[in-house]
């Protein structure tokens, strides 16, 4: 069979492809997300009295970012601004509109009580907050006042989780985005969803910590996980995957569909013995 090794060599086949994998997804270019963060702190602060601070939020932070299946979040700290003043809905209008004008050539759209950046290397989503104490206010749903989250909640979670296997766990969540990344946009989870799903699955996970192993584990047990919501440990929402709706939904059902044959397409490549398996699941030109 095409692609079929004899055991020895396709673990380490399989070994060296993960890691090749995985190193492009680590060399992002970090310089691009900088300068576009440098230019829109420019722009929100342009016709305000005092600074505001960016703070990263999303796969970032959590060392989970994948270059095109990843939105680089970024919180809006505006408490040293005559922003704070304001309510919600007037903050999200003043920035949108200050990076409109600044970004001509750049889509610039509200979305909630978020604003989302559209870059032609990427998405930038930012979400306007003031600092209390060691947490957050954040807009609330219809963007009228402001509610206290902790935005930090699920990254030391997950940080937790990766601990106690040995760092394994955002490298397979990494793996898991690129594999997921030839689904159609509406036909796999969000980035954010991604992780809270590794969490679950890998918090009382006892079996072998290989990128192989542990990639091929998230999806048959992510694919059964995902037919229950998932609590927000931030605070934000109820649930990380309220969108999807209740227990065992249509949509639940669809999104199982898709991470449980991303799942068989790998154990089957293990069962085949077969790296030319794996490099179709990840994309990887042959």
């Amino acid at each position: 069979m095409e692609g079929a090794l004899d055991s020895p060599d396709y673990e380490v086949a399989v070994a060296e492809l993960l890691g090749s994998v995985l190193a492009n997804a680590n060399d992002r270019d970090a310089a691009a997300i900088q300068a576009h963060l440098g230019s829109i702190k420019q722009a929100i602060e342009k016709e305000v009295d005092g600074f505001v601070d960016l703070l990263f939020g999303g796969s970032v932070s959590k060392k989970t970012y994948v270059s095109g299946l990843s939105d680089v979040d970024a919180l809006v700290v505006i408490n040293e601004s005559s922003l704070a003043a304001a309510d919600p809905a007037q903050v999200v209008a003043y920035i949108v509109g200050r990076l409109r004008e600044r970004l001509p050539n750049t889509v610039v759209e509200p979305d909630g009580f978020a604003i989302t950046v559209r870059y032609a290397d990427g998405v930038v989503q930012l979400v306007p907050v003031k600092r209390r104490g060691e947490d957050y206010l954040l807009p609330s749903a219809d963007s009228s006042t402001w509610s206290r989250v902790r935005p930090r909640a699920f990254t030391d979670a997950l940080t937790a989780v990766n601990q106690a296997q040995n760092g394994k766990v955002v490298p397979t969540v990494k793996l898991a985005k690129i594999a997921l990344g030839g689904m159609p946009e509406d036909r796999r989870p969000s980035g954010y969803h991604v992780e809270a799903l590794a969490v679950e699955v890998f918090s009382n996970y006892a079996g072998p910590t290989s990128p192989k192993a542990m990639v091929t584990h998230f999806f048959a047990e992510a694919s059964k996980r995902v037919l229950t919501p998932i609590g927000d440990r931030t605070g934000q929402s109820r649930q990380v995957d309220e969108k999807l709706g209740a227990s065992g939904s249509l949509e639940r059902q669809i999104l199982s569909d898709v991470l449980g044959r991303i799942g068989r397409r790998l154990q089957n490549a293990d069962g085949a013995q077969d790296v030319e398996q794996w490099k179709r699941v990840l994309g990887v030109e042959t």
